[in-house]
C-alpha cells in the first residue's frame, strides 16, 4: 500500500485557539465538503474535483468512509463496497473488504487513492469513518452495524491503515446526536481505536447534527482536540457567530471552527418552495465563522458533497457545474484576509464596534496587537471604537469579499469613535474594514 508524508503533520497551537503544523506555522482550515467523494466519484472524477478545489485555494476536504447514500450497500465506481458480511449476513465494521478480487481494486484502495491525491495537491482529507446513521439511525438509512467493540476494531483498523498519511483528520459523529448511553460508547471506543491505530498521530474532532457543536456532546472527552460546528440549512438569517462565540468561551480551551454552515444553492429551511441559499449567504457564514473566534471556515454545495449527477429541484444541478459556483471560488478571500496578518494573536472584540445591529445586519469584529477586521454583512455603516489595537493612528481600507481586492480610506486617529461608511450598501454587499496600526 502506498503512502504519503508530502504534508507537514497538524497539531494544536499553544494557545489552544488555533490549529498549526508541526513546525509551528499557521494553518487556516479553509474546507469544502465533500462527503460522498470515496463513494461515488472514479480516479479522474476525484482528480479533476480535488485539482479544482485545490486551485481556489481550499486546505481540507471533508468526506465519509461509510457514506450516506447507501454507503453499505450500493458499491462504488468499481463495483465494490466497503464492508464484508458476517456468517448470519450482517454488514460487520471489523472485517473491511480489502480483498484482491473482484476487480482488483478494492473500496478501500479508492479511499488510498483518493487521500494521496490530495496530499499531492496539498489538501487535508477530514475523514469521518462512519456517517452517523450507521450507529443512530434517526432519520437514516443504516442500518445500525455498530456496537463498543466492532467500532474500537474498525478504528483501529482504519488507524493502521492511514497511519503514515501525514494529511488525514478523524472526525467522528456525523450529523447525530447523541442521545442513548451506547452512542456515547460507540464514538468513544471508535476514538480510542482510531488512536492506538496510529499512535495518537492525527487529530480527532467530532460532526455534530444541524443547530449544534460538538462541545454540546464530547467537549469534555480528552480524545476531542477541536470543535466543530454545524448551524446547518434552516430558515431565517445566519447567526452562527453565537455558536462560535459560546465555544470560545467554553472550558477547557479547545479551537473550533464552524464545519457546516448554509450551503450555496441549497434549499432553505431542506424546501425548494422557499429558495436555496446563495453566494451572499455562505460569504456571510463564513465571515462570521471566522472572525467571531474560528480557526477556519468550511465552504459547502449541495450538488458536491452528495456528488449529484442528475438535477431536480432539490439538487438542482450538477457537481461538475456546482464546483464552478461564485461562492466556491469567493471563499478563498476569507483564507487571504486571515493569513494577511498575524492570525494566531487574533481574537474576537465586540467591543471594537461602537453600536451594532441585530439580525440581518449583525457585525461582527476581531482584531489582533496591530489590526482589526470589522465585517459588516450589508454595507451599513461601521461605528467603530478606536484605540483596541497599538498606535496613535491607524490606517484604514475596505476589504471586498467578493474580489479579494482592498481599497484605502485613509490614515485616523487611533481613539475615541470612528463612523466608516461602506462604497455599497444592500443585500450582497458586505464589507471587512481593516485598521491596521501605523
Amino acid at each position: 500500500m502506498s503512502t504519503n508524508a508530502a504534508l507537514p503533520r497538524l497539531k494544536v497551537s499553544e494557545n489552544r485557539r488555533y490549529l498549526v503544523t508541526e513546525d509551528g506555522a499557521p494553518f487556516f482550515w479553509l474546507g469544502d465538503t465533500a462527503w460522498e467523494l470515496f463513494h461515488r466519484s472514479t480516479r479522474e472524477e476525484a482528480d479533476h474535483y480535488l485539482r479544482n478545489r485545490a486551485e481556489r485555494g481550499y486546505t481540507v476536504i471533508q468526506a465519509v468512509g461509510l457514506a450516506e447514500f447507501g454507503g453499505l450497500t450500493k458499491p462504488n465506481a468499481y463495483g465494490r463496497v466497503p464492508l464484508l458480511r458476517s456468517a448470519n449476513g450482517a454488514f460487520d465494521p471489523s472485517t473491511p473488504d480489502t480483498g484482491a478480487e473482484p476487480g482488483g481494486y478494492s473500496y478501500w484502495d479508492h479511499v488510498d487513492y483518493v487521500v494521496d491525491k490530495a496530499a499531492e495537491l496539498g489538501l487535508y482529507i477530514a475523514l469521518l469513518p462512519t456517517w452517523g446513521d450507521k450507529y443512530h439511525i434517526a432519520w437514516g438509512e443504516g442500518p445500525d452495524i455498530f456496537a463498543p467493540d466492532n467500532a474500537r476494531t474498525y478504528g483501529r483498523w482504519l488507524g493502521e491503515r492511514y497511519r503514515e498519511r501525514s494529511n488525514v483528520i478523524w472526525v467522528l459523529g456525523g450529523d447525530r446526536a447523541l442521545t442513548q448511553r451506547r452512542h456515547f460508547e460507540i464514538v468513544n471506543a471508535m476514538a480510542e481505536g482510531l488512536a492506538e491505530g496510529d499512535g495518537n498521530r492525527h487529530l480527532r474532532t467530532f460532526h455534530p447534527m444541524g443547530g449544534h457543536s460538538s462541545s454540546h456532546h464530547v467537549h469534555g472527552e480528552p480524545w476531542l482536540d477541536f470543535n466543530m460546528i454545524q448551524s446547518s440549512h434552516g430558515l431565517g438569517e445566519q447567526t452562527n457567530y453565537k455558536l462560535v462565540a459560546a465555544d470560545y468561551a467554553r472550558t477547557p480551551v479547545k479551537p473550533m471552527l464552524e464545519a457546516e454552515p448554509c450551503y450555496e444553492d441549497h434549499p432553505r429551511g431542506f424546501n425548494p418552495v422557499n429558495g436555496y441559499f446563495d453566494e451572499a449567504d455562505v460569504r456571510k457564514a463564513a465571515y462570521y465563522g471566522v472572525l467571531a473566534g474560528g480557526f477556519g471556515i468550511t465552504y459547502g454545495h449541495h450538488c458536491v458533497w452528495s456528488l449529484n449527477t442528475e438535477p431536480t429541484s432539490t439538487f438542482i444541478m450538477t457537481w461538475k457545474q456546482a464546483i464552478l459556483r461564485p461562492g466556491a471560488a469567493q471563499m478563498r478571500h476569507v483564507r487571504t484576509l486571515a493569513e494577511s496578518r498575524p492570525m494566531l494573536e487574533r481574537v474576537p472584540d465586540q467591543s471594537l464596534l461602537a453600536a451594532n445591529e441585530e439580525g440581518a445586519n449583525h457585525a461582527v469584529a476581531a482584531r489582533g496587537e496591530r489590526h482589526a477586521f470589522l465585517y459588516s454583512p450589508n454595507g451599513l455603516a461601521l461605528r467603530a471604537a478606536m484605540g483596541r489595537i497599538a498606535g496613535e493612528e491607524v490606517d484604514a481600507s475596505w476589504f471586498d469579499p467578493r474580489t479579494g481586492e482592498t481599497t484605502a480610506i485613509g490614515r485616523f486617529p487611533n481613539a475615541g469613535e470612528a463612523t466608516f461608511l461602506p462604497p455599497q450598501a444592500g443585500r450582497g454587499s458586505d464589507w471587512v474594514l481593516v485598521l491596521d496600526a501605523v
